[in-house]
């Protein structure tokens, strides 16, 4: 549930960019970002950092669409969020004793080395960087209308494929429940 909540101002963006224009779209997800940030915090009374980032590059980057009238910003969104995240998931590896990824699973999955954690955290670090210049790719080689696609069902079907890959891969290291409790 919480995913599809996360990609709702993405939805309600390709949705708007479908039926007006890319800067429609753009004021669309603007909205879209502030109302999820606001409907987080009040039925959480607490902020993610994932929709903090997101809130504040779609606050930019959109903001700098709507007043220059220019899609190149919105076009960097993407990539800038994958690159921040890259960058966070790489600065984990090096702070603290278990890198984001680690923090993130480890109450639900034990592995059997602690290795796998920093491949894993690694693998996320390309996959980041990846999907930031495949976006880049997209939005300055294609059609606009094949990159709005593409930042929806792209890179939604790259994050699902992935994630399964790394959960097949993750499969081989889990240590079950009676092995822990051992």
């Amino acid at each position: 549930m919480k995913i599809f909540i996360d990609f709702i101002p993405i939805f309600l963006f390709f949705i708007a960019y479908k039926m007006y224009d890319i800067y429609v779209a753009t004021a669309v997800i603007i909205v879209a970002s502030i109302v999820q940030v606001a409907f987080f915090w009040i039925k959480n009374r607490r902020f993610e950092k994932m929709h903090i980032v997101t809130l504040v590059l779609v606050l930019l980057l959109g903001g700098a669409t709507l007043l220059l009238h220019d899609p190149n910003f919105i076009y960097w969104k993407p990539t800038i969020v994958n690159w921040a995240f890259a960058i966070a998931f790489l600065g984990s590896q090096f702070i603290g004793k278990k890198n984001l990824l680690q923090r993130m699973l480890d109450e639900h999955v034990t592995l059997t080395s602690q290795d796998i954690w920093k491949y894993l955290n690694f693998a996320w670090v390309g996959f980041f960087i990846a999907m930031g210049v495949i976006n880049l790719y997209v939005a300055f080689n294609f059609e606009e209308n094949t990159w709005v696609n593409f930042k929806l069902f792209g890179m939604m079907g790259l994050t699902l494929l992935f994630v399964v890959a790394q959960s097949i891969y993750l499969a081989r290291y889990i240590v079950n429940d009676e092995e822990v409790s051992k």
